[in-house]
């Protein structure tokens, strides 16, 4: 989720780069760094913090160069320092790269690079690119790019210029976003169009594969060796519709953010063969193996992350999960103590009862981790180890993309505790891992689907209903609290939600004709009593929203809508299942002309008990 803008004109491009960072810094904000390019070569500046840092680490400056790239980090791989920050070079100084994404073989490509002399200086997997670009230059950085990008693997977008070549930036993308806005004889690119929207609203958007080579007035686009001809769009967007990039609303593009932010989660944790590295927990792997009992505590959307992470981590690691509401494990009787693990799940870092949560277990002798999307919080001070969530600033008040990426942590933790408990096979860990690097791509294709049309279309349908109520069993049944929390947060109409095999306890009292019942019912052991809980509840004269798997064709029969989502392991369904609830949710709000990235009464974060 890190922020990229180059240039190249005729103008100087200083504030040209630092206004573009602005722009972009809601895509990241540990560090900073941009890089101005003249004939007497590079001029760094990298800070540590937001771009007012990077601003006055560039003050005095008296550059007229006309070419040049910035940078603003959301820290996957290394800490939060100078030395991490973009752009980054190679040994000799001479080649400057900027990047998105995940190189996910950075490691095995670093190790052999230091095997033939080349001495790192960060601890991130953009340095690889420098020094490769360095190893294959000949005097033509397109060449030496087309090169290395041949023996990267990975999704990412990065922007490289060669000190040799003043006035040529040359990038190139995997997936990642990448963008062109085109003025009268410079040419900008960025990770997305803010970043260049006060200069110009000419844009080209660049496919994944591409190489694009830019010099003032002149831009080539190249797929292999075929020259790509491609007339640029016009964007009328105005400056508040660039910041959500396009979409209606933060929410909207939130949701739609949620492949990249399961995919950096991912990260270089989950390695080809499945296994797993987990580096910030502060427990190496026989201190993990000795954990005894997990406790989980959070608070509204991260407990109903929690409540699937017990899922993971019982069947996986057969470790008995506790998960608690932070506001009331706070006041009961603490049982954690030596031996057991205690995971605080807050996005912001800095939410009261989970910090208050975590410090009693601390005191208890429990090992703490913070789970958190912050560099920095209160949460990472107060705890023993940390393990972060890499969604990028959310800005929705109801938590989306968040929540995706947290059950993702949490989904990697419980593969590393079932490695190093012994408890799955080497070839079950390789299936797991192969299963759980595929969620961002079906979150991506369920997004891009008419699937995902049906859903908004279901919420139009029923926006006027005065009641819901929504139902799940096993893993299914935290989605469905998860679901009807974004129906009550962002269009208030009242709503409940139980375990399906509750609702004969007395929900059912509350269902007449016609009321909407929102059922996930994707594949699984218990799908068979989703259907006997979905006619019980139409036998009541109830209206059915069901969403289940894909291919699925019996479930036609009992329901009145279907969200289909794609297939996968029915434990790992929650990540897909709950992306309709968001958008059927999202099509209520918007259909009773709601605001719904600023929900009456809500904050993003709750920093009082």
């Amino acid at each position: 989720m890190c922020g990229i803008i180059g240039y190249v004109g005729s103008r100087p491009c200083e504030e040209l780069i630092l206004g573009g960072l602005e722009r972009l810094e809601y895509r990241g904000y540990d560090s900073a760094g941009m890089v101005l390019i003249d004939d007497s070569g590079f001029t760094t500046v990298r800070a540590v913090g937001n771009l007012a840092e990077l601003r006055k680490a560039a003050a005095g400056s008296t550059s007229t160069a006309t070419a040049g790239m910035g940078h603003t980090r959301w820290a996957t791989h290394g800490r939060v320092t100078e030395a991490n920050a973009h752009p980054h070079a190679d040994a000799s100084g001479r080649i400057s790269v900027v990047m998105n994404g995940i190189i996910e073989n950075y490691a095995r490509l670093r190790s052999a690079l230091q095997d033939e002399g080349v001495v790192f200086l960060s601890e991130t997997d953009t340095e690889v690119i420098p020094h490769l670009i360095a190893k294959h230059y000949a005097g033509d950085l397109v060449q030496a790019v087309r090169a290395v990008i041949g023996e990267l693997e990975g999704h990412f977008a990065f922007v490289a210029a060669s000190a040799d070549e003043p006035g040529r930036l040359v990038a190139a993308r995997r997936e990642c976003p990448m963008v062109v806005g085109v003025g009268e004889g410079e040419l900008f690119i960025a990770s997305a169009i803010p970043a260049f929207l006060p200069e110009t609203r000419e844009t080209l958007e660049i496919e994944t594969g591409e190489i694009v080579v830019l010099e003032a007035g002149a831009i080539t686009i190249l797929d292999g060796d075929t020259v790509v001809s491609r007339d640029p769009a016009t964007v009328d967007w105005d400056a508040d519709a660039a910041e959500k990039g396009g979409f209606d609303t933060f929410m909207l593009k939130e949701i739609h953010e949620q492949p990249d932010a399961l995919n950096d989660t991912i990260g270089d944790r989950l390695a080809r063969d499945g296994t797993v590295t987990l580096d910030g927990i502060g427990l190496d792997d026989a201190a993990l193996a000795r954990v005894e009992r997990i406790h989980i505590v959070a608070c509204g959307t991260s407990f109903h992350a929690g409540l699937v992470g017990r899922y993971l981590i019982e069947d996986w690691a057969r470790i008995p999960v506790h998960v608690e509401v932070a506001s009331e494990y706070r006041y009961r009787t603490c049982l954690a103590g030596p031996g057991d693990l205690v995971i605080g799940i807050t996005q912001s870092g800095e939410t009261a009862d989970t910090l208050a949560a975590m410090r009693v277990a601390r005191e208890r002798g429990a090992h703490v981790v913070a789970l958190t999307n912050i560099m920095g919080s209160q949460a990472v001070r107060d705890a023993d180890g940390v393990l972060y969530t890499r969604a990028g600033l959310e800005i929705g008040v109801a938590a989306t993309k968040t929540h995706v990426a947290q059950v993702m942590a949490l989904a990697l933790l419980a593969l590393k505790l079932g490695q190093v408990r012994h408890t799955l096979t080497g070839s079950g860990v390789a299936d797991l891992g192969e299963d759980i690097r595929r969620l961002p791509g079906l979150v991506a294709d369920y997004l891009a689907s008419p699937a995902a049309d049906a859903a908004i279309a279901a919420g139009e349908k029923y926006a006027e209903r005065p009641f819901f109520l929504y139902l799940g069993r096993h893993v299914g049944m935290p989605v469905s609290y998860e679901g009807a929390l974004k129906l009550k947060e962002i269009s208030y109409v009242p709503t409940e939600a139980y375990p399906a095999g509750e609702m004969k306890h007395g929900p059912i009292a509350l269902l007449d004709d016609g009321s909407p019942v929102v059922v996930v019912a994707t594949d699984g052991h218990v799908f068979d009593k989703v259907v006997s809980n979905i006619q019980e509840v139409r036998a009541r004269g109830a209206q059915v929203i069901a969403v289940a798997t894909e291919g699925n064709e019996e479930i036609a029969e009992h329901a009145d809508d279907v969200l289909f989502v794609p297939r996968t392991l029915p434990l790992l369904s929650s990540v897909l299942a709950v992306v309709p609830l968001q958008l059927f949710a999202y099509a209520v709000a918007r259909a009773r002309g709601l605001n719904v990235d600023q929900p009456r009464n809500l904050a993003k974060t709750v920093t009082v008990e």
